[in-house]
């Protein structure tokens, strides 16, 4: 029986340029964050691009739409994370510094341990989100898959 760890994909829209005096808090708080998430138990492996985050990595053609992928042992390790640790705080401040998206800005799916997620992939699994709503191939913590495809609920 193969293990499986939980991917991530989030990306926001930026109301202004990174380097811009709007950005600022965000830009000051991503190593303290990233930090705290590379601690955090769980934690498996995020993507960086030039630096020690991935805010250089453009893979849209909007530029101000910026990216964020991890990998985590468990659903509930990212949720943690997500929703009871300084990320917290920044989360919430979030309508300061990115537009609200029209369509889904965050995806989970589970990977076989030890794979690495690319952007495409990561990619193509908001695209399979937005058309098709929660599947086990692409979900939400709202609407959460077992990885051998059996929904649960919260």
């Amino acid at each position: 029986m193969a293990s499986y760890q939980l991917a991530q994909v989030n990306i926001a829209q930026m109301v202004a340029p990174l380097d811009s005096p709007v950005m600022r808090d965000f830009v000051d708080n991503l190593d303290r964050i990233n930090a705290q998430a590379e601690a955090a138990a769980g934690f498996v492996w995020r993507l960086k691009g030039d630096g020690n985050d991935a805010t250089s990595l453009r893979p849209y053609e909007d530029e101000r739409i910026i990216v964020n992928m991890s990998v985590w042992e468990s659903i509930d390790a990212l949720f943690q994370y997500t929703y009871y640790s300084d990320h917290t705080a920044i989360f919430r401040r979030r309508a300061e510094w990115f537009v609200k998206m029209t369509t889904p800005a965050v995806a989970l799916w589970w990977i076989e341990a030890g794979h690495i997620p690319t952007v495409a992939e990561a990619k193509a699994k908001l695209d399979l989100l937005e058309k098709h709503g929660p599947t086990p191939e692409a979900f939400t913590f709202k609407q959460r898959f077992e990885p051998e495809g059996m929904m649960i609920t919260e």
